[in-house]
């Protein structure tokens, strides 16, 4: 990924995201959902400002945010815009890309389950082995990677939709997907194309 590649709205950086590979512990997939989280909405952990838990999400720009998720699952995000700005992007779904068998041994399922095996963002990070030691690592150097879009999914067609999971901003259409994917984390609702 090029250096500015997180230093633009998180929306923006939402969408690309689409069809990019992440890799770590002998396993990668390919994006196929995310959700993008800002300061300026109440969703986001930044809302509350700059405190010992959001600092990663304030920049710099290309971290990784991992928290846990109601005490369980580490979440991955992609910390984005410029610092002082609170805002990342939450990698909600993957479709397996290579190290299959490793991802279904840590998550406990056959590896012919390949749809159960990242289709959620608690799976995605298990399967992966991430963990919240992980948090405030580079997202270009290691040791999860974030990486371009092989040429299969060079020019993505990306689908727009509510994020879900959430109680606050809900009707924000922030939750972006790989349109047709069997991967997903849930179905389109509302599907509409990005522009």
């Amino acid at each position: 990924m090029r250096a500015d590649f997180y230093d633009r709205p998180v929306l923006e950086v939402a969408q690309a995201l689409i069809g990019c590979v992440v890799t770590h512990g002998g396993a990668s997939g390919v994006i196929v959902e995310t959700e993008a989280y800002h300061d300026s909405e109440p969703a986001c952990h930044a809302f509350v400002g700059l405190t010992p838990r959001t600092e990663t999400l304030f920049g710099p720009p290309g971290r990784a945010y991992v928290y846990l998720s109601y005490g369980v699952h580490a979440l991955l995000n992609a910390v984005c815009e410029s610092r002082g700005i609170g805002a990342a992007v939450l990698i909600r779904a993957l479709e397996p890309l290579a190290g299959v068998e490793l991802m279904a041994a840590r998550r406990g399922v056959k590896p012919d389950q390949r749809r159960a095996l990242c289709s959620g963002p608690g799976k995605l990070t298990q399967a992966l082995d991430v963990t919240l030691a992980h948090n405030r690592s580079d997202l270009r150097l290691g040791p999860v990677v974030i990486s371009e879009r092989p040429a299969r999914f060079s020019d993505p067609v990306v689908q727009r939709d509510r994020r879900i999971g959430i109680s606050k901003a809900v009707d924000l259409p922030w939750r972006f997907c790989l349109a047709g994917s069997a991967f997903l984390s849930a179905p389109v609702r509302d599907p509409a194309p990005v522009s």
